[in-house]
């Protein structure tokens, strides 16, 4: 029996930062298997720099913390309907985000970058033509709601992008660009594979999560999907928690 949604987005010009592996990557295969021409960024010179296939996507090198480089990348586009600022990062085992200065080099990453890009891409969206309007889809993190002690400016940046995303949303209306976020729960990524297997590590979330797993970046996809579709046209400046339960643990 199928019961899988499906969506059609032929035609629409998509920008997924950060799409180049993971949750990203699953995002933006799931535009393009919809038809969508999908543009990635990633760290990396060259998307031939990357285990994955990325030759279905139009791939640009991207650091969030370089201002010329959004603002150029921006300006690069001939249009754009849908934005997706999914990239960003933490720094496991090395800096510590206790220090102020790592403190805001992870705000900076995972808070102003995604703003930047969300204003330098405004007018494009605004001229976007797609059925039920443009959006920008945000990706927060359980880290936006709960005490993250071991990553304190990320758990700061991601609880402003909750924030940023109402304000963008209301700000935003009249010029039809639609504005929510997704925050996943445990979810298999180059960020979190550092947790994998671990038991001191992963074991305390999946006992807290009620379907019992690890998420993979195929669960949070449909969602960002769904968001950006004519299907959600009513639906503006709300945060889609994806955590198999946790958050309600």
């Amino acid at each position: 029996m199928r019961n899988r949604a499906s969506f059609d987005f032929s035609g629409a010009r998509v920008l997924v930062t950060g799409g180049s592996n993971g949750i990203g990557a699953a995002i933006a295969k799931g535009f393009a298997d919809a038809g969508a021409q999908v543009v990635i960024t990633g760290t990396r010179a060259s998307a031939s720099e990357y285990d994955g296939d990325l030759s279905a996507f139009e791939y640009h090198q991207l650091q969030l913390t370089d201002k010329a480089g959004i603002e150029s990348l921006a300006a690069s586009l001939d249009r754009l309907d849908i934005l997706v600022n999914n990239a960003g990062g933490n720094f496991p085992g090395g800096k510590h985000e206790a220090v102020p200065d790592v403190f805001e080099e992870s705000v900076a990453i995972n808070l102003f970058g995604g703003y930047r890009l969300a204003v330098g891409c405004k007018d494009k969206l605004a001229a976007s033509t797609l059925d039920g309007g443009a959006s920008i889809i945000n990706l927060a993190s359980m880290g936006a709601f709960f005490a993250v002690p071991i990553v304190p400016g990320y758990g700061a940046a991601k609880a402003a992008t909750v924030q940023m995303t109402k304000n963008l949303a209301a700000t935003w209306a009249g010029d039809g660009i639609r504005v929510n976020a997704v925050a996943p729960g445990l979810v298999e990524s180059n960020m979190t594979a550092v947790m994998k297997g671990v038991e001191p590590l992963e074991k305390p979330f999946l006992d807290r999560t009620p379907l019992g797993r690890w998420g993979a970046p195929g669960d949070i996809a449909p969602v960002v999907l769904f968001l950006a579709s004519s299907s959600a046209r009513f639906l503006t400046g709300q945060t889609i928690l994806v955590d198999g339960g946790f958050s309600i643990t």
